[in-house]
């Protein structure tokens, strides 16, 4: 029988891009906008730059493949938090905060759409390995893998989830192993929701990066915890709790 069970989910990319009507990349706009955090007192990027691609505020970045930035390109703002501490609603309000403030100094009327992608990791419960989650459990494979002659590196599946009237946008889910440690299964989700006007508070960017997260913590783990059941390669007496811990705050 499938359990229910609680995972503690290590959010390791924030993402979102919202789309509008080209413009010509203004650097001196986002200059400003970068002026006016610093005034108003803990700013959520240290530093402005202008590449080829247009101008970004940034963080240093404290750890390899780490990053953290705001992009102006020429038909985007482009958000992204990889392997940083800030947590998803952080992120959110972040992302609103910022964004109404640039699309201000751009004069942006309409942003066109917006796109969401969140992943984080966690570790099944019954399984020491999630390949063997997955194969076994979720895919309930036997021999079926030996016509290729060798055991794949990685096994992952992959859903596409259309609007509905009470859940807005549509969202792509991915579950899969993941190659840098065994132990752990990588969900991401990519979601994309319709046109917001940018010359108002931009509540629904910030809503749409929740319902977002609520998707991956809510029905995708939900999915997950069904297939998560004891009879998995645990050893005996090992403890099903794995090596999750608590939450390190990022989620």
């Amino acid at each position: 029988m499938a359990r229910t069970t609680a995972y503690a989910p290590r959010t390791i990319s924030l993402v979102t891009e919202l789309l509008h009507p080209a413009l010509q990349p203004d650097p001196s706009a986002i200059q400003r906008v970068h002026d006016q955090l610093f005034r108003l007192g803990s700013p959520p990027y240290s530093s402005f730059v202008v590449s080829p691609s247009g101008p970004a505020l940034s963080n240093p970045s404290p750890v390899p493949g780490s990053s953290s930035f705001a992009a102006f390109r020429h038909d985007r703002f482009h958000f992204c938090e990889e392997l940083s501490s800030v947590t998803y609603d952080e992120f959110a309000a972040r992302v609103r905060s910022v964004a109404e403030k640039v699309a201000a100094q751009r004069g942006l009327a309409f942003f066109t759409a917006q796109q969401v992608t969140l992943r984080t990791l966690v570790n099944p419960r019954a399984f020491k390995d999630s390949r063997a989650y997955l194969k076994n459990a979720m895919f309930g494979f036997d021999d079926e893998t030996d016509v290729f002659g060798v055991e794949p590196a990685l096994l992952g599946i992959r859903f596409v989830f259309p609007p509905t009237p009470d859940r807005p946008g549509s969202h792509s889910l991915r579950i899969e192993s993941w190659a840098n440690d065994p132990r752990s299964l990588f969900l991401e989700v990519v979601s994309t929701y319709g046109g917001v006007r940018a010359d108002a508070a931009l509540v629904q960017v910030e809503e749409n990066i929740h319902q977002s997260y609520r998707f991956l913590t809510e029905p995708a783990m939900r999915f997950v915890a069904g297939f998560d059941t004891r009879g998995g390669d645990l050893a005996e007496g090992e403890d099903e709790t794995g090596e999750d811990g608590e939450d390190d705050g990022r989620s």
